[in-house]
């Protein structure tokens, strides 16, 4: 059974930056896609950025240019750095997996989630 567990999370200024990392276990295919979700509470959970099974990287509008998703393979850990954060950034924070290669933006299409990690950036 996978098990992926979030940590990093935790209350930071505006501006200010914070790294999350999601472990996975057992080891974890380098060939399967794993992202990063975030959901408010009262609306839909929403994707942030993936990392697929060729190693491609792609960001939600929201975070590009600000978020930076790095996956340890070595490690079996996927990261988030986030900089420049904002209130509207304030979210649980969750790793998800594929047993494939192709990423998503659907919350459905993943297979193993995280308990999440919380983000909180006061206004």
């Amino acid at each position: 059974q996978v098990q992926l567990v979030e940590s990093g999370g935790g209350p930071v200024r505006a501006g200010g930056s914070l790294t999350l990392s999601c472990a996975a276990s057992p080891v974890m295919s380098s060939a399967i896609c794993m992202s990063w979700f975030r959901q408010v509470p009262g609306k839909e959970r929403e994707w942030v950025a993936a990392v697929d099974g060729d190693g491609r990287i792609s960001y939600a509008e929201s975070a590009k240019g600000r978020f930076t998703i790095s996956r340890d393979y070595a490690r079996n850990t996927l990261h988030l750095q986030m900089d420049s954060l904002r209130p509207e950034d304030t979210a649980m924070y969750y790793c998800a997996s594929r047993t494939a290669g192709v990423c998503y933006t659907l919350p459905t299409m993943y297979n193993y989630w995280g308990q999440g990690t919380q983000v909180t950036v006061p206004s």
